[in-house]
């Protein structure tokens, strides 16, 4: 997000005694250090599911990369096919698990030699288990035979390493925000916004609404303390469109029978950027719809799916361009220009809805301290020793 509302554990309100937030009535930001301090104490690393749903979303999105990269140097598409599969969408998740307690013991296992470990024995254990998963398959299209070639034990390697030098440690710096941490509170009680000067209401984030209507209190508005950056919030989007697409194609692969085992769907390149950017504006439009408007679930429904309608109808047009559209409704009823088709409508609906649900769970994920903090914080998350 492009504002911040309040550091991580702190009520970011400064009020005077006449009950007013600040001078004017405005809310005014506090970055002492004493709220540093409560913001490192009501954080945590992120609970396991979490773990696992974005290490499955990274698995994907390895897969997609690496098939594209390869069909792009074998056929010079520009639609950028990539390919994985739901199958692997589980998969994933245990493997980096896996992986994330083989790189939680490296001191203990370099034997004395750090290097062992980032260019012998870890990238052993990543290439031994995409294999036996089959994930170098999916990366090729799900259509290799017959073993696994020297190119591809070359790519698996540089991908290797960089699980063991930049993901691994740039993940386990990832902090949740505990329950009780995620709403404006002034000495626990609820806070309304006043109004501001000029007769418009203040919201989350002082941004306006309109004049005369009643701001929702701010104890329901979650924090955005010094969070993920925005290129963070853009690239979960994106990775998680790619698991949409490869979990949908695959379901409709099954459904005209023409699937394979191991179920394969695909998706493109594009649809990263896609993704991203269209997800990244909708969670622009559900915090000022939401908390500086007051709109319900149902009233911003059909003003996100109007969006995602524009959006894709504006990128299919853009891409057709250059011959890099990777789909095509012109055989589905209700279609306009091939690019977009009303009969997608529900599936658009439940992802709509399902987006407010991922963004305030995107909300509740910060930056953290450093790496060993992180994986110290992370052997008791739940009460549950995990290492």
């Amino acid at each position: 997000m492009a504002s911040r509302w309040a550091d991580d554990g702190s009520t970011g309100l400064k009020t005077t005694h006449d009950g007013n937030c600040g001078d004017g009535g405005d809310v005014v930001l506090d970055d002492d250090d004493d709220d540093d301090d409560a913001a490192k104490s009501s954080t945590t690393a992120l609970p396991r599911w979490m773990r696992l749903y974005f290490y499955g979303m990274h698995g994907v999105t390895v897969d997609v990369v690496l098939s594209s990269a390869l069909g792009l140097y074998r056929d010079r598409d520009p639609k950028l096919w990539g390919f994985s599969s739901p199958y692997l969408c589980l998969l994933h998740p245990l493997v980096h698990w896996v992986l994330e307690r083989v790189y939680a013991r490296r001191k203990q296992w370099c034997f004395g030699v750090p290097a062992f470990f980032s260019l012998v024995l870890y990238p052993a254990v990543y290439i031994g288990l995409q294999v036996l998963i089959g994930a170098v398959d999916a990366r090729n299209g799900l259509q290799v035979r017959g073993g696994v070639s020297a190119a591809q034990l070359a790519v698996q390697y540089a991908v290797a390493l960089y699980f063991a030098g930049v993901f691994h440690g740039g993940f386990n710096r990832l902090r949740y925000k505990r329950a009780g941490s995620t709403h404006l509170q002034n000495g626990g009680g609820r806070v309304n916004a006043p109004a501001a000067a000029g007769g418009e209401s203040v919201g989350a984030a002082g941004l306006p609404g309109a004049r005369g209507t009643t701001t929702p209190t701010l104890s329901t508005v979650p924090l955005l303390p010094r969070g993920l950056p925005d290129v963070a919030h853009f690239v979960f989007y994106g990775m998680h469109g790619f698991v949409d697409e490869v979990v949908f194609t695959a379901a409709f692969n099954l459904t005209e029978g023409s699937a394979v085992w191991p179920l394969s769907g695909h998706t493109s390149l594009w649809s990263f950027l896609m993704y991203g950017s269209c997800s990244f504006a909708v969670e622009k439009l559900y915090v000022r719809l939401r908390y500086a408007w007051g709109w319900g679930t149902w009233r911003r429904l059909p003003l996100y799916v109007c969006f995602i309608y524009a959006w894709e109808f504006t990128w299919g047009l853009a891409l057709r361009q250059f011959d890099a559209c990777s789909w095509e409704y012109s055989h589905y009823p209700l279609n306009v220009m091939g690019l977009v088709t009303l009969v997608y409508l529900p599936g658009w609906a439940c992802l709509s809805l399902y987006q407010d649900v991922l963004s305030n769970v995107l909300f509740r994920v910060t930056w953290g301290g450093g790496e060993e903090e992180g994986r110290k914080d992370e052997k008791e998350v739940n009460g549950k020793k995990l290492l």
